[in-house]
């Protein structure tokens, strides 16, 4: 497995690692060299996805990690600091969704989207920050169009990933204070569960690779010191959900 040198001495935590997107981005990172920290609320997945790493020559440890146990949080971003020596990256990818209308929409089911998509990375990053100030660390949100415009039946998602879109620039400005660069990715459609177990009939020729995102993720983990990238978007070539 080939590495790059600017990438190897970095630890990074990927939530929602275990599938999908999160899957993706834990392979290309590994890839390059870095400590992977493969997290998800379904300690089997991640342990599948740090095997798959592992056997091709990378460096993958299994997580089992709720976004919502706040209380959990700052011990296990502890226990990686204290097994690997730092915590460099994290990437707040886990994400869920519930398709219906808002007078359907549960409160405990709102709550839950709010608690996995805004409040989790919100209180991922405070501690994170708490370990990478100073340190050169990097903090990526995984955003989504759905921060950009809106469509029916998807009321939660939109409030939650407009807020992590706002959150995420605010916390670009705090975290260049403290020596910490912090990037929203946008995605468009992706061929992932979290669309293609929910749509069925999705046209597979409008989502694009989650590979894709996850190349453009370890490009912004290179950028030289002096910049940061506040927000990037990447969408598949025919695009539904962005003009």
């Amino acid at each position: 497995m080939a590495t790059d040198n600017q990438m190897s001495n970095k630890v990074a935590l990927v939530t929602g690692g275990g599938s999908g997107l999160g899957a993706a981005i834990c392979h290309t990172l590994a890839s390059s060299g870095i400590k992977t920290i493969v997290a998800d609320i379904h300690l089997e997945r991640a342990r599948q996805i740090a095997g798959a790493i592992e056997s091709k020559g990378g460096k993958a440890m299994a997580v089992e990690l709720d976004v919502t146990d706040f209380e959990k949080i700052p011990e296990k971003l502890q226990e990686i600091v204290n097994q690997y020596g730092s915590l460099d990256v994290l990437i707040n990818n886990a994400g869920v969704d519930l398709t219906t209308s808002i007078t359907e929409m549960p409160i405990d089911k709102w709550n839950k989207i709010m608690a996995t998509n805004l409040t989790g990375p919100f209180v991922l990053s405070k501690e994170a920050l708490k370990i990478m100030e100073n340190k050169k660390g990097n903090i990526i949100n995984i955003v989504s169009t759905a921060a950009k415009r809106s469509w029916a039946n998807a009321s939660a998602y939109h409030a939650s990933k407009w807020g992590l879109l706002g959150f995420t620039h605010a916390l670009h400005v705090e975290g260049r204070q403290m020596g910490v660069k912090v990037t929203a990715v946008i995605c468009g459609g992706m061929r992932t569960p979290f669309l293609t177990d929910r749509f069925p009939d999705i046209d597979l020729s409008t989502l694009q690779p989650p590979e894709n995102v996850a190349k453009v993720i370890a490009q912004i983990l290179q950028m030289p010191e002096e910049s940061v990238i506040p927000e990037v978007m990447v969408l598949p070539m025919k695009e539904t959900s962005w003009p």
